[in-house]
């Protein structure tokens, strides 16, 4: 974990030092596309130190100056599956960003869905040496924090501490400078499956590109979608992407929880694809001009000529009722919904004071979809679009979109995750130390 901790702050010290040259890139590796941002930075100092996000975070320092994405290939289930042909998507979107910025990018932050994401609780406590908590105080606490057995093949990529608690008075931002005798820490910590990772890297570097940080699809669509008031007094994040849905929950500006679904709009795609015995474009064209979940009276009346060039005139000729068409949309979207359901209340959801629910992503641009979403996930939901930041070019401002906004505001004002803090070297020798003997009683 602390080799972890050493890359993490690797990649944090790269994404600095491209801010303080002026220009960084984010990505947005998704299964139905790729997204790419290029951002400029001026007077970026002051944003490579900032911490916590506001409402606009860094909105006064960076500009988006390059912007492009193109169909997504070789990923599936929001995981790389074909390294050569997800290479060449991403050298087409990061080549076109860069023709529009007139410069060339070095170092890119990209962000993924999937990789089967798990939360994790934790909590940690020490006794203050001094009155007054300092930084050291900080990373003491952080290094306290017990981590459970995770697994092997699994990665730690963000570890926030979501508060902390000064004796009796808990809910504390930032402790440092504070006066007390006893500090704790509550600290969530997202794992995904290591190998995921380490596939967007090796993919990056064979585009010669440097990686400077890497985050999950369902913690930066939270930070666009959301606005201020639902992501400090609580709200879930619902980013129904092309292979995968994410789903976050955050609490006081800092997400509690992450999880994924695998399944989402090339699914629903799919089943139309299977139920007309259309191609999958022209099913695509088809949910996108006449998709729908809520079939009236006039739908039966409303026929949609599928089209097709097969040659066979009688074939190509074809038309079905949008009724019909939203009775094989319908199924898909109500299980996606119904298994986000499942997660949100496996996280103890209904338990927050407020219960709000964004939806966002490509996905969820089908009519009526926010009415079928109250009704099945039994809460006050809306439809979220991404936050307005400094040139972001209109076709990016969709909801397809909310992860790559979110992964400006990730990369220009971060949270602060436990690898910032300098952990107390005596601290780690000491739990390597009693690790070891523990391995040692168990294995002689």
């Amino acid at each position: 974990m602390f080799e972890l901790y050493q890359s993490q702050r690797a990649m944090r010290a790269m994404r600095k030092m491209a801010m303080q040259r002026g220009v960084v890139a984010v990505l947005d590796v998704g299964t139905s596309k790729i997204a790419c941002l290029v951002l400029r930075f001026d007077g970026s100092d002051h944003l490579a130190e900032a911490d916590g996000v506001g409402s606009l975070a860094g909105q006064s320092g960076f500009r988006v100056i390059g912007a492009a994405s193109t169909r997504s290939r070789g990923v599936r289930f929001g995981e790389i599956v074909a390294m050569q042909e997800t290479e060449r998507a991403i050298r087409t979107v990061v080549q076109a960003a860069q023709k529009m910025a007139q410069l060339r990018v070095d170092h890119v932050i990209a962000c993924f869905a999937g990789a089967e994401p798990r939360s994790y609780g934790l909590d940690g406590r020490i006794e203050l040496d001094e009155q007054m908590v300092t930084e050291q105080d900080v990373a003491h606490v952080l290094a306290n924090c017990d981590v459970p057995d995770y697994g092997a093949g699994r990665e730690v990529l963000h570890a926030h501490p979501v508060n902390f608690a000064l004796d009796n008075r808990s809910g504390l931002a930032d402790p440092r400078g504070q006066m007390g005798q006893e500090l704790t820490c509550d600290m969530h910590m997202l794992t995904v499956d290591a190998a995921v990772v380490a596939n967007v890297a090796h993919c990056v570097k064979r585009c010669d590109l440097e990686l400077a940080g890497v985050a999950s699809s369902a913690y930066v669509a939270g930070l666009s979608a959301l606005v201020e008031d639902e992501q400090e007094l609580g709200a879930a994040c619902i980013d129904m992407g092309g292979g995968a849905t994410s789903l976050s929950i955050f609490m006081k500006k800092h997400m509690i929880f992450a999880d994924s679904v695998r399944m989402g709009g090339d699914h629903v795609t799919s089943d139309i694809s299977m139920g007309l015995q259309v191609p999958m474009a022209t099913a695509e064209r088809i949910k996108a001009f006449y998709g729908g979940v809520h079939a009236t009276g006039m739908d039966d009346r409303e026929m949609i000529d599928i089209g097709g060039d097969t040659g066979d005139w009688e074939h190509d000729r074809r038309t079905v009722s949008r009724a019909e068409l939203i009775g094989i949309i319908r199924p898909r979207v109500e299980e996606i919904l119904e298994e986000a359901r499942a997660r949100l209340d496996a996280a103890g959801f209904e338990h927050l004071p407020s219960q709000k629910i964004v939806l966002t992503g490509g996905a969820s641009q089908i009519p009526g979809l926010d009415t079928l979403a109250s009704r099945i996930l039994g809460q006050q939901v809306r439809l979220g679009r991404p936050m307005r930041v400094h040139g972001l070019p209109q076709a990016t401002t969709g909801p397809g979109f909310s992860a790559a906004v979110g992964m400006c505001l990730f990369a220009t004002n971060p949270q602060d995750e436990c690898w910032d803090f300098d952990l107390p070297v005596e601290r780690q020798s000491a739990r390597t130390f009693r690790r070891a003997v523990r391995w040692f009683k168990a294995n002689w």
